[in-house]
């Protein structure tokens, strides 16, 4: 398969994810509306709902910064510079686009910008999240919470 067809064919993969995550923001958006409507019950279902409502709202945003990269991927799409890394200016391998499909940079560009840490805020450190054996019992929520600054 040429690489045309294949981003062609990533085309239609991200249509398809980026509607279904429309429809999930729109549902989550709904339950977060509806819990906050709820206030009955004791100071235990409402520290319930409160840990309820945050995870919800938590993943709103994951979901959130997905449906930007994916749109912002469409959008190279139709400029013609999908594909294209960002940081060198040369093709990004199918691979990588298999494994991310809105990836700007290329391997080697995403590892000297997260080095560098030139990456917007939006942009996940996925480094953070990653387990390691010694930290779990030391971890707090504060740990690994996305920085929004």
């Amino acid at each position: 398969m040429s690489r045309k067809d294949a981003i062609l064919k990533m085309r239609q993969v991200l249509i398809k994810r980026r509607d279904a995550l429309r429809k999930a923001l729109a549902g989550d958006l709904s339950l977060l509306k509806e819990l906050r409507a709820q206030t009955s019950g004791d100071v235990v279902d409402a520290a319930l709902d409160s840990v309820q409502d945050e995870i919800s709202s938590q993943l709103a945003e994951v979901e959130s910064r997905e449906l930007a990269r994916i749109e912002y991927a469409l959008e190279r799409m139709r400029q013609g510079n999908y594909g294209i890394c960002e940081g060198c200016g040369c093709s990004i391998p199918m691979a990588r686009l298999n494994a991310l499909p809105y990836a700007t940079y290329c391997i080697k560009c995403q590892r000297e910008a997260e080095r560098q840490g030139a990456l917007s805020p939006a942009d996940v450190d996925w480094s953070r999240l990653l387990d390691t054996p010694s930290a779990d019992a030391e971890v707090s929520i504060n740990d690994i919470e996305l920085d929004v600054s």
